[in-house]
């Protein structure tokens, strides 16, 4: 892999702030520092990186990734925490979850191939997800892995498929618990109008026809409620939901060996924005299913499946200034668009932008960020004041780790961008920039057009 030192080791010195190696720092944003008027993550000046990689670029603290999951260990010690690989599917980041002893919710074959290759056990992956193909089903059978089944069809097809093959496969139905999370529409998974899951009214029905299935035994009962949730009520009530459904269930005499609560909980964009923590998602959580699970006298195994939590704040990407327009706005196009990061665009998100080689100088004037991409919507942020930005300037639009690069695509025939790991001011490529060669890859010509 490709290295680069990019902090020399240099004399202790002790601010109030913080104390650290190589040179004067202060925190800007908890794992983000700054450094000669230079945004630093991982020890790593951005400006260097910028630099030495080239933009677009995303660059993960390794560190980070590894203190978020340990902090939902910390809260939930007796739970499995299954990492929600959708959110950001490196392969690095899936191979330091595994070592962390981390399990995978996956959304696709895709998401299980890597989860496997990445060193998770097939019996710490659940496969979630509600339009599975055959030829997942088949997939999970033969590997071995827990189904989260979102349909009696998918039941139906499931049990003839495990049948043919003379497999038991183990399952969870997905409820649709009726959860408001009070979030965007667009993530917000538990409403009864939502795609995913089965009512809650049918699912101890859902539990009795799989009882009666070849090829099936029934393990689990799962639910999500949503993503980005601030508030840990809806987490109690979907979890009260959740129990009464488990001590239904039980009373049918199906033993139930893991209850999957899923995840959602949020972080922090905007600056002042007060969010829950996993110890405040467990206090949620635990009092009531401990309670219920001890009143019902069976003991099964909480699962979590945190993403955005683990990954959102780990990550930055950088971009370059191309030019600086003053028209209805002062809009500054940047080299990257919602071809790289299009949750903006897709939900109106807001991220935080620094100017990562002019960090602490004062807002100067107000700014509109937009990308390349020919779509009137390709704006990153609308009217922030800033220091003054000028062409070449290096951008720094934070918290963009989960549902990230991980959502990316090719749109106007721009290639992807490279992504680098970042620890103790080392910087690792863990994903090489793509070629314009890629565009061609997969496409042929028919005979009539040679």
């Amino acid at each position: 892999m490709e290295k680069g030192r990019l902090c020399s080791p240099g004399k202790k010195i002790s601010y109030n702030i913080i104390s650290v190696n190589c040179a004067a720092m202060f925190t800007i944003k908890d794992h983000l520092e700054i450094r000669n008027n230079h945004l630093v993550i991982g020890g790593a000046d951005t400006t260097v990186l910028a630099e030495q990689f080239g933009t677009p670029l995303y660059v993960t603290n390794e560190s980070r990734v590894i203190s978020n999951f340990s902090a939902y260990r910390t809260a939930f010690p007796d739970a499995h925490i299954y990492y929600a690989a959708k959110a950001n599917g490196s392969f690095a980041i899936l191979r330091m979850l595994a070592r962390q002893g981390a399990g995978a919710d996956v959304f696709s074959f895709g998401e299980l191939y890597m989860a496997l290759l990445a060193g998770i056990p097939p019996q710490k992956i659940l496969f979630n997800g509600n339009s599975k193909t055959d030829f997942e089903l088949q997939k999970a059978v033969e590997i071995g892995i827990k189904v989260s089944v979102d349909s009696l069809d998918e039941l139906h097809t499931l049990s003839k498929i495990a049948d043919s093959l003379g497999k038991i496969v183990e399952i969870a139905f997905r409820v649709n618990p009726d959860v408001s999370p009070k979030t965007h529409p667009k993530i917000s998974t538990g409403l009864k109008t939502s795609k995913f899951g089965i009512p809650s009214g049918e699912v101890v029905d859902a539990y009795k026809e799989a009882d009666k299935l070849g090829g099936i035994t029934p393990g689990g009962i799962h639910c999500h409620i949503g993503s980005q949730i601030l508030d840990t009520a809806p987490f109690t009530e979907a979890t009260q939901k959740m129990m009464d459904l488990v001590e239904k269930i039980t009373g049918i005499g199906i033993n139930l060996k893991f209850v999957d609560m899923g995840s959602g909980l949020g972080i922090p964009y905007e600056k002042g924005i007060k969010v829950p923590t996993p110890r405040e998602h467990a206090k949620a959580i635990l009092p009531v299913f401990e309670e219920r699970t001890r009143a019902l006298g069976i003991s099964p195994k909480l699962i979590l499946e945190p993403g955005r939590f683990i990954v959102g704040d780990t990550t930055i990407l950088l971009t370059r200034v191309n030019t600086v327009k003053k028209a209805a706005k002062n809009f500054v196009g940047v080299d990257a668009g919602f071809n790289l990061l299009v949750r903006p665009a897709m939900y109106d998100s807001y991220h935080h932008v620094v100017v990562a080689n002019n960090v602490k100088s004062q807002g100067e004037d107000t700014y509109t960020i937009v990308g390349p991409i020919c779509e009137t919507g390709d704006i990153f942020a609308k009217d922030r004041t800033l220091p003054q930005i000028e062409k070449n300037d290096i951008l720094a639009l934070l918290d963009a780790g989960a549902y990230g690069f991980s959502m990316s695509s090719q749109y106007n025939g721009r290639p992807r961008c490279a992504e680098v790991l970042v620890k103790d001011g080392e910087a690792d490529i863990i994903r090489s920039r793509e070629d314009f060669e890629v565009l061609l890859n997969g496409q042929k010509l028919p005979a009539r057009l040679m």
